[in-house]
């Protein structure tokens, strides 16, 4: 296995990409610290793992808030015996969709940036120490290609995932040093729940079906298929490794060929 013996934390695992994340790394042979919001919806991750032969542990945190990110990580150490070698920072938001630069409340705005910026943050700040001390760690960002290209009507969206790539690249030119590659996964649009809601959500503001709105995303697509959660963990997998060992600083878009 290509994780044996490693221990990982993935935030945002409940739902979604997060949970294929997970389980495809405990499959792999990771112990995971799964954390989010709503721990109730981490316990069917959590038993999944289990299922596999993996360690899983659930703790309830707010990635915005340092108390609780640092609780976490703090926790993370106590059972995985003061190791932790991966770290997945999927949680994030997605704030207004189909709505108009000029017409973006500043609170939805700052809401989003510091969800998606200084959620991804606070979570390298309290583990790079440890990674640090043991001389190893990957770190895997989750941006989207809204951080690659503009995205029209999306605004606070694009620019906070624009900025996870900035963490990123900035990051590994500091840790490289300490044999910690940090690379960050783009997803296009993902079959999730979330992609469900935000394809009614476009529907009901231009007045489309859903099908319409998904098959436009979907037309977009060199492939002309739409992501599943499993892409994105082969991916987060790749970049968790020693396949990718040369590989830090970059980013890989996981869409279809959207930003083509």
């Amino acid at each position: 296995m290509k994780l044996e013996n490693k221990t990982a934390i993935v935030t945002g695992a409940a739902k979604g990409m997060g949970a294929a994340i997970t389980t495809t790394l405990a499959r792999e042979g990771a112990d995971i610290l799964l954390t989010a919001r709503d721990v109730a919806a981490l316990e069917p991750v959590a038993a999944e793992v289990r299922a596999l032969g993996r360690k899983a542990h659930v703790v309830a945190c707010d990635v915005i808030e340092e108390t609780q990110v640092k609780a976490m990580v703090d926790h993370a150490l106590d059972v995985f015996g003061g190791q932790i070698d991966i770290l997945v920072n999927v949680a994030g938001v997605t704030g207004p969709i189909e709505t108009a630069v000029q017409d973006i409340e500043v609170a939805d705005f700052d809401y989003v940036i510091t969800a998606n910026e200084r959620g991804t943050f606070l979570p390298i700040k309290h583990v790079v120490p440890t990674m640090i001390s043991q001389k190893s760690g990957k770190i895997v960002n989750i941006s989207g290609t809204s951080g690659l290209r503009g995205y029209p009507m999306r605004t606070s969206y694009s620019a906070s995932k624009w900025a996870v790539r900035g963490i990123t690249r900035t990051v590994a030119l500091e840790l490289g040093q300490h044999n910690i590659n940090v690379n960050a996964v783009c997803p296009g649009i993902v079959e999730t729940p979330r992609m469900m809601k935000l394809c009614e959500g476009k529907a009901k503001r231009r007045g489309w079906t859903v099908e319409q709105v998904y098959d436009e995303y979907v037309q977009d697509m060199a492939l002309k298929r739409v992501t599943l959660g499993q892409d994105i963990a082969n991916t987060v997998l790749f970049l968790t490794n020693e396949d990718s060992r040369q590989i830090t600083g970059q980013h890989i878009a996981v869409d279809g060929g959207w930003d083509v």
